[in-house]
């Protein structure tokens, strides 16, 4: 007869006082896990979102070219713009199909292996992009978008999950905030790899699209080093020992401090655990949906993680060269400046992890959501009298990096992670996937209409994305719980009344 779970956890911490061993934090494990799963899949993700628009006139012309070589047919302009407009937008469409795909692809392969196949998605696109000019193929080329559109869908919806799972309590935001910050600083990298004073020539765009594949090999050289998940293992799979073993790779046979034993614990609790092992059941996507104890968690994932992207932030890159070249900047210039607002972006974003495990999730998307809202309010007023008020140019810079910074203190990073914090085990995989759903969907959403808006409405696009804000405060400030350092199996408690919940009692 096996000795309960709950008695050995409690031996153990007795063992570890007597010892006096001191409490884990970072272990080199850990630190290696987030460093691994941020260089194999996060970071080439915000490659392909950055590297895209520099070259496309040099695809486009590519494109012309071996459409007329290929089939004898000579591309309008409107054609070559659509043909363009689909290149960009069919990674978007990819994202959606590949979140919808990470909840069976995490419940049924786990975390690791979904990771590995984010990686070997990511490589296919990169021989897609490379070898699309030596076989004059644009089929190879949009093959290759949606390929890396499927791991980007698939990297949003489960290493979030995987790096918190994988942590104890204390860490779990700061562990979690790292695929949005590999996100931010493969966007960068890929805007410096497609200028032309890199890779972004006409010889050698297939290149920029392509070297990203180099950060795959850190995947696949470090991918048995690294443990599952340690809840998934002994709350999905029933493997009781190999949780143990997952937990003891990541913290270290003789580290057992209270981190190690609360991690253990948190698996034990994940599967409900009494004297017997039991599992706890994956749920379909209609059965989350269905369950109304799960709506208001399910509606806050989905709005902070739509709302991300609906609050303007790749409209404000897109609008910031404009902006940069009414202050007397040149082409060449404002693209540079652009380029300097993405390295802010990630300079805030790599404070992500300190913030997370010292301040409240509650209080930083309150104030980041508020003061996005406000700055896009400004932004609007100044770019409509920009014409009127020289000095206004300033003014639009100006708030474009206060957007910026405020952007990335909670609106940025937390919606990548808060569902691994509101949802248990069972439900958490199709959260995330309908969380990572709606983000990219937002994305295209904003790809497609706004530059039509702009076009329309002018200055006054960007007000949709400030009220978006607003709608984002208000959900936070009545209806978000703090989850940091707390139990999920509490946070869950709390909104579990739909929005009759009380998620503002015992704070």
């Amino acid at each position: 007869m096996t000795l309960s779970f709950s008695i050995w956890c409690e031996w153990q911490k007795d063992y570890a006082m007597d010892l006096a061993l001191p409490e884990t934090g970072w272990t080199p494990r850990l630190v290696a896990l987030g460093i691994i799963t941020t260089f194999g899949a996060s970071i080439p993700v915000g490659f392909n979102i950055g590297v895209i628009n520099a070259p496309s006139e040099f695809i486009k012309r590519w494109s012309n070219t071996t459409v007329l070589y290929s089939y004898g047919v000579q591309l309008t302009d409107a054609s070559l713009n659509a043909l363009i407009a689909v290149t960009v937008s069919i990674a978007l469409i990819g994202g959606v199909v590949g979140s919808l795909g990470g909840a069976h692809l995490a419940d049924k392969y786990g975390r690791k292996k979904s990771f590995l196949f984010c990686a070997i998605l990511l490589t296919a696109g990169a021989c897609c992009f490379q070898f699309c000019r030596v076989a004059s193929s644009v089929e190879l080329l949009l093959l290759g978008r949606l390929l890396v559109g499927l791991a980007s869908g698939l990297t949003t919806s489960v290493i979030p999950m995987y790096l918190a799972e994988s942590s104890p309590i204390k860490l779990r935001g700061a562990m979690g905030v790292l695929c949005p910050l590999g996100l931010t600083a493969g966007v960068v990298v890929g805007q410096v790899a497609s200028l032309e004073q890199v890779l972004g020539t006409e010889a050698n765009w297939h290149y920029a699209l392509s070297c990203f594949a180099v950060l795959n090999m850190i995947c696949y050289a470090f991918y048995f080093w690294i443990p599952e998940s340690p809840k998934y293992l002994y709350s999905v799979k029933g493997d009781q020992v190999g949780s143990l073993r997952a937990i003891r790779k990541l913290f270290g046979r003789h580290s057992i401090g209270d981190d190690y034993i609360k991690l253990q614990m948190e698996c034990a609790n994940g599967a409900n655990y009494t004297t017997e092992l039991e599992p706890q059941t994956s749920r379909s996507l209609w059965s989350v949906l269905r369950d109304p104890t799960l709506r208001l968690p399910l509606i806050l994932v989905c709005a902070l993680q739509g709302g991300q992207q609906l609050s303007g932030i790749n409209a404000v890159f897109f609008y910031s060269v404009s902006i940069f070249e009414s202050v007397g900047f040149s082409s060449t210039a404002a693209k540079f400046a652009n380029l300097g607002v993405g390295c802010l972006n990630l300079l805030v974003s790599i404070f992500g992890p300190i913030l997370m495990a010292r301040c409240n999730r509650r209080l930083l998307c309150l104030l980041s959501c508020s003061a996005c809202s406000v700055i896009l309010f400004v932004l609007t007023m100044s770019i409509y009298f920009i014409d009127m008020v020289t000095w206004f140019s300033f003014v639009c810079i100006g708030t474009i990096l206060l957007y910026i910074i405020f952007f990335q203190l909670g609106l940025g990073p937390i919606p990548f992670f808060i569902g691994s914090e509101l949802f248990e085990l069972g439900p958490r995989p199709t959260a995330m996937a309908l969380g990572s759903l709606s983000s990219w969907g937002c994305n295209f959403i904003v790809g497609m209409a706004f530059p039509t808006l702009q076009g329309i409405w002018g200055a006054f696009v960007f007000l949709p994305f400030s009220i978006t804000c607003v709608l984002l405060t208000l959900l936070v400030k009545f209806y978000l719980p703090e989850t940091r350092g707390k139990e999920i199996s509490d946070v869950v408690k709390k909104v579990s009344h739909g929005f009759r919940s009380k998620v503002l009692r015992d704070e």
